[in-house]
């Protein structure tokens, strides 16, 4: 989905920038990354953390986003949010992988082995890492 059928679905809306709203997320996304952090990785947990580490990213996204003044309601437009407005193709497609091993957990059950998630929290850490710098 590109930006353009993304607001044609009316899946992102324009507002004001709210930064108290900015920092929440922030803060929240910090939390999940932390919690991440002291879950240790095990084949039991592999899930859990890759999905937490999710949703740490997606909250960053968020907060991007209010920034640059968008709300968006679709994990999906995120994806088309860093390609088309950030100018971010490879953090698109790269966040865009990782939204479909989520969705695959959380909608179809699918189990992550513990070597499977060490080489993927690893990848989804480097985006973080990369996505926090938009917010300076």
């Amino acid at each position: 989905m590109d930006w353009k059928e993304c607001k044609d679905k009316k899946l992102i809306k324009e507002r004001k920038e709210d930064i108290n709203l900015r920092d929440s997320l922030i803060n929240q996304s910090s939390k999940k990354l932390y919690s991440s952090n002291i879950l240790e990785l095990n084949d039991k947990t592999a899930t859990s953390k890759i999905s937490l580490i999710y949703d740490s990213i997606r909250e960053l996204l968020e907060a991007i986003a209010t920034k640059k003044g968008y709300k968006i309601y679709n994990h999906e437009c995120y994806c088309a949010f860093l390609k088309e407005i950030v100018k971010d193709s490879e953090a698109g497609s790269i966040f865009d992988e990782f939204r479909k091993i989520r969705n695959g957990i959380n909608y179809y059950g699918k189990d992550i082995t513990k070597d499977e998630a060490k080489e993927l929290v690893k990848n989804m850490l480097l985006l973080r890492k990369k996505l926090e710098k938009y917010l300076l």
